[in-house]
């Protein structure tokens, strides 16, 4: 038995048309609703973007909320009997484990920058300069042509490395969820993975496109529109409104991401119990 990724994306909308009511409101406080509290507490202005105490905990409520939403929803798109309690409380209880990997990984990718820090200190970079030009690329300083051809290697084999990873990695949280694992959820998902990784990737990548281009239209068409309506004395009004809409079509998008890893996770391991079962006949 072989998984297609057509057959998850069908499975994916059965969960959606029968469960839609149930992981809605989970969509809504986990990706939603940090956009609504950052537009009311913190909204952040062209000249003066929020980076004071209120923005790092409405950040953090923002992380802790989406990956509970994320647990929930992957809850219900696995088993056809869970409930929506039975979702919130297998978020709230696998928050903790999936915290601690999500730090692990994102520790690895920290080092693998950290590279690229150690060579431009060894190319002698003038750091202070390039924090004082603010991200303007004409007050950059230069970069020596060894350690310029260098990054551009490098960040070319973290880029594909780092594709590889997103699909071989993909099931991770779907793997501490239902299967009580820790760190060994990591090793889990690649073995789950295990011959999809191109298929895992061009999914990935389509989804990825068809995701920003959605989002990105929905912001500038109704903020269009809201300008229009509203007029130019509430402009700024207007771009919160669009945001918070944008935010509504990217959280639609993030549902219907995670009920598809949540899908083939549930392909994947069946599979793979199945060539186990299929291996101890054999022997």
């Amino acid at each position: 038995m072989t998984v297609r990724i057509g057959t998850v994306w069908d499975s994916t909308q059965q969960v959606l048309a029968g469960r839609a009511g149930m992981i809605a409101p989970f969509a809504a406080i986990g990706f939603v609703l940090p956009s609504v509290l950052q537009l009311v507490l913190a909204p952040p202005t062209p000249t003066q973007p929020q980076i004071g105490m209120m923005a790092l905990g409405l950040t953090v409520l923002s992380a802790l909320l989406g990956i509970w939403a994320q647990l929930a929803i992957m809850a219900l798109a696995t088993h056809p009997a869970t409930t929506s309690a039975d979702a919130s409380r297998a978020g709230l209880r696998r928050l903790g484990p999936v915290l601690g990997v999500a730090l692990a990984i994102g520790m690895g990718f920290a080092l693998v920058a950290l590279v690229m820090i150690v060579v431009l200190g060894l190319s002698h970079f003038d750091f202070a300069a390039a924090v004082a030009a603010n991200g303007d690329p004409s007050k950059m300083p230069p970069i020596s042509g060894g350690a310029s051809l260098f990054l551009l290697l490098y960040g070319l084999a973290i880029l594909a490395g780092s594709l590889w990873l997103v699909a071989r990695l993909m099931l991770t949280y779907a793997v501490v969820l239902n299967e009580r694992r820790g760190l060994g959820a990591i090793r889990r998902s690649i073995a789950l993975t295990r011959g999809l990784t191109w298929r895992l990737i061009g999914t990935f990548l389509l989804f990825g496109i068809v995701m920003l281009v959605a989002t990105l239209a929905a912001q500038s068409v109704t903020g269009a529109a809201f300008r229009l309506a509203l007029g130019a004395d509430h402009a700024v009004t207007a771009a919160r409104l669009a945001a918070l809409l944008g935010s509504i079509v990217s959280a639609g998008f993030l549902t219907l991401g995670y009920v598809f890893i949540a899908r083939l996770y549930v392909a994947t391991a069946g599979d793979q119990a199945h060539h186990e079962e299929v291996g101890s006949r054999s022997l």
